[in-house]
């Protein structure tokens, strides 16, 4: 699944490339998770404003509102000039004077909806949820420990859920847990406000690094101009279960927690 980084990446690689094009044509194949919203022909002659993120979230201004787009579990974003013919999994095509804006999504959960405006609509239902960005200065250690006192699930669970801090996934989860040295098991009321400062001086510098790095590529993510990530090559113990930690040498263990794999050290990472 994409995350913040990829996400992130994502909307750098085509923001000022579109950024004042005029919509010429707008293609829909098969429906995404949501209805578009709209009248399709509505957008045509529309100019495009900027491009922003919230969470996984991209909202890309209109004249008169806007598309909030979300890439699902499998889907990714490209601009070009000539795209081609859609293949089976292209579902939305925004033609502009500048290139073609396609979403590919082979199990159509990602998603784009028209709105008024993020605080309107149906941007406003999907994003009133979504926790602090992992960059704002409210996100501090103390932030983090005042919402875990509020919870009794593994801290990992708590990390992933979106409505503490966004950008915290799966594998940025867990490279963020072996940075702070806490076990991903310990029960989120019961984490120290000192760690809770380290981990969360972890995940932005987890999230930073990996925006550097271009984001992960664990299957076939790539941003809008094609290219892959680079962040999961240098991950400490994502995907290393059975290998030697880098740190202490112990063999890093994988573990389920809500369907999803958690990846630790057992010897750095303490409850």
């Amino acid at each position: 699944m994409p995350e913040l980084p990829e996400v992130e990446v994502t909307r750098q690689s085509f923001r000022e490339r579109i950024h004042g094009a005029r919509v010429t044509a707008v293609r829909l194949g098969k429906p995404l998770r949501w209805p578009l919203g709209c009248d399709p022909a509505s957008l045509v002659a529309q100019t495009v404003g900027d491009v922003s993120r919230r969470g996984k979230y991209l909202w890309l201004a209109l004249e008169r509102g806007g598309l909030l787009m979300h890439l699902g579990m499998s889907g990714s974003l490209a601009f070009c000039e000539q795209p081609g013919d859609a293949g089976t999994h292209d579902h939305f095509d925004l033609v502009t004077t500048r290139g073609t804006l396609r979403l590919t999504d082979p199990r159509r959960f990602g998603a784009v909806v028209w709105s008024p405006s993020t605080s309107d609509g149906m941007a406003a239902k999907l994003l009133a949820g979504l926790g602090l960005e992992p960059f704002d200065p409210a996100f501090t250690g103390s932030h983090l420990h005042a919402a875990l006192k509020r919870r009794r699930v593994a801290l990992k669970l708590a990390l992933l859920s979106g409505d503490i801090v966004v950008g915290a996934g799966n594998i940025y989860a867990c490279e963020a847990l072996f940075a702070a040295g806490i076990d991903p098991r310990l029960r989120s009321d019961r984490v120290s406000r000192p760690r809770c400062e380290r981990l969360a001086v972890a995940v932005r510098d987890t999230l930073a690094r990996a925006l550097a790095l271009g984001g992960s590529t664990l299957r076939d993510f790539r941003d809008a101009h094609g290219m892959a990530g680079e962040f999961q090559l240098q991950a400490q113990v994502y995907g290393r279960d059975g290998e030697a930690c880098h740190v202490c040498g112990a063999t890093i263990r994988r573990i389920v927690q809500a369907q999803r794999a958690t990846f630790f050290c057992p010897t750095c990472q303490r409850r």
